[in-house]
């Protein structure tokens, strides 16, 4: 076991957690922030590579039931030793968590039962075969059944819940301020090196840089393009970057006969949904000037997208590349669909979640006023954003969805068919749904042949795309600046985790 230095680690962040309860919302920061104090069964690596965690192996003993051996002599943060019974308890309570704007059902829908074997022993029962079981289970943080039973999310919140096995302990959360933790002495894995460690939201892309050069903070996150080269020059300094898993994308309301926010050219109320209608929702798409908005507003720092993975991923379709730029071609498809004089519409966003998010919905709504379509933009928080868009309350919304590197996240969040007693399409906020695509993805699911399991994704993505149910924009670059003298290994998830802040040496 490695001894803890004698030293601290400040890490400024673009958006801070909507709760400190690992259950209550698929958000990243609290993804990130879940990562310090919890373990799940298969950890993540960086590019999301999968990683014995607190199961050390795990076997399929048959077609439907998965059985994991849990890693012996851990224990919860207050002493507590740790078995399959908080397994048991963790996966029954994570789908039914209240009031959720992102519900983590998505990641037990494949799971018809668990059963405790033994204390160091479980077996999840499947509702079928379940190829990605193991991806969904890297989701899934475990809780201490002692601490958590009967406990709200107000509790872990307060830290009274907040118990887990993680590199680091809870120590308080003040929302808005900062978040303190100090390293677990007794990690399984290793006790970390900084002794304690403070994470501090800053929104503003300006003052988390100002924060940066001033030596307040050790790491930021989410370098502004335009900073970027500021940054780089900078002798006390260094950046890290990778590509990153997340989409940016345009929801729309594709089922509701009157939606929010929608009026006719004159800005009169309507009771008629223009984008129910396919050739609506495509000339929306070729109204998008991707490559103009990378290279004005992003600085390059990102790839244009066409599908809802990165093409050259598995699972992803090789038919399908980034829309181009076609305003003339879009007022064609208004006008087929009987929209040739346009109409007005409501756009939400966030404006402290990813780089540059509200300038780009207004870019976006910019681009969409050339072909006739009158766009609001609406930007707020992100959690005010998650929230009201669970609620329905938009009609169109700009926001993106970060993956763990199975093509299954985002086509099974954003496009299935809304269920939740089923899981599917918790983040699907237009309420989209097409029996071919659900098709498509459900054998998917159930597909235990890698090869033919990947082309039902490109399969699904296709018809996604064909139908535009969802709009993909672009994929963005992670990007980090670390003090001279540590070094930063960049996640796909763009999670920020003190576990992979190292001294250089």
């Amino acid at each position: 076991m490695t001894p803890a230095l004698a030293a601290d680690l400040t890490m400024a962040v673009r958006t801070e957690p909507s709760s400190i309860d690992p259950h209550f919302h698929v958000y990243v920061p609290n993804g990130a922030t879940a990562k310090h104090v919890f373990d799940a069964l298969i950890l993540a690596g960086p590019r999301g590579e999968q990683m014995p965690g607190l199961a050390d192996r795990w076997k399929v003993v048959a077609d439907d039931v998965w059985e994991f051996h849990l890693r012996q002599g851990v224990r919860f943060h207050d002493g507590v030793a740790f078995t399959a019974d908080d397994v048991a308890f963790t996966l029954a309570r994570a789908p039914v968590v209240a009031n959720s704007p992102s519900s983590y059902s998505q990641y037990t829908k494949q799971v018809a039962s668990v059963e405790v074997v033994n204390p160091e022993t479980i077996r999840i029962h499947t509702k079928g075969p379940a190829p990605g079981l193991l991806w969904d289970l890297m989701q899934i943080s475990i809780i201490a059944r002692h601490a958590a039973e009967g406990r709200s999310t107000a509790d872990f919140n307060a830290g009274r819940a907040a118990i887990g096995t993680g590199p680091y302990r809870f120590v308080s959360w003040q929302p808005g301020d900062r978040l303190r933790m100090t390293a677990s002495p007794e990690y399984w894995g290793g006790v970390e090196p900084w002794a304690n460690l403070t994470i501090r939201p800053i929104a503003n892309d300006g003052a988390r840089v100002a924060a940066m050069l001033a030596g307040d903070v050790d790491m930021i996150e989410g370098v502004p393009a335009s900073d970027r080269a500021r940054l780089l020059a900078n002798p006390k300094l260094a950046l890290w970057e990778t590509d990153a898993f997340r989409i940016i994308y345009i929801v729309m309301d594709s089922a509701r006969d009157a939606s929010p926010g929608i009026a006719d050219a004159a800005g009169k109320p309507m009771d008629r949904n223009p984008l129910r209608d396919a050739k609506v929702r495509r000339a929306i798409n070729l109204a998008i000037n991707r490559p103009g908005l990378i290279d004005r507003l992003l600085g390059g720092q990102a790839h244009a997208a066409g599908q809802y993975i990165p093409s050259d991923n598995p699972g992803a379709s090789r038919n399908i590349q980034p829309s181009a730029y076609d305003p003339d071609g879009a007022k064609r498809l208004l006008a087929e669909a009987g929209w040739a004089d346009g109409f007005s519409v409501t756009m939400a966003s966030s404006n402290d979640r990813f780089p540059q998010d509200a300038q780009v919905a207004q870019a976006v709504g910019q681009m969409l006023a050339r072909i006739g379509i009158k766009v609001n933009v609406t930007p707020m928080p992100a959690s005010q954003l998650f929230s009201r868009g669970s609620k329905l309350e938009f009609s169109m919304i700009l926001s993106g969805w970060v993956g763990n590197g199975d093509p299954a996240s985002p086509l099974t969040a954003l496009m299935a068919t809304y269920d939740p007693k089923t899981g599917m399409g918790p983040s699907n906020r237009g309420r989209w749904s097409n029996a071919g695509f659900d098709a498509a993805l459900g054998e998917a699911l159930r597909t235990l042949d890698e090869p033919k399991r990947n082309a039902l994704f490109g399969r699904a993505a296709e018809i996604a795309v064909g139908d535009m149910g969802v709009i993909p924009v672009y994929f963005t670059i992670n990007s980090w600046a670390t003090r001279k003298g540590l070094q930063y290994q960049g996640r796909g998830d763009e999670m920020s985790l003190a576990m992979g802040v190292r001294p250089v040496k």
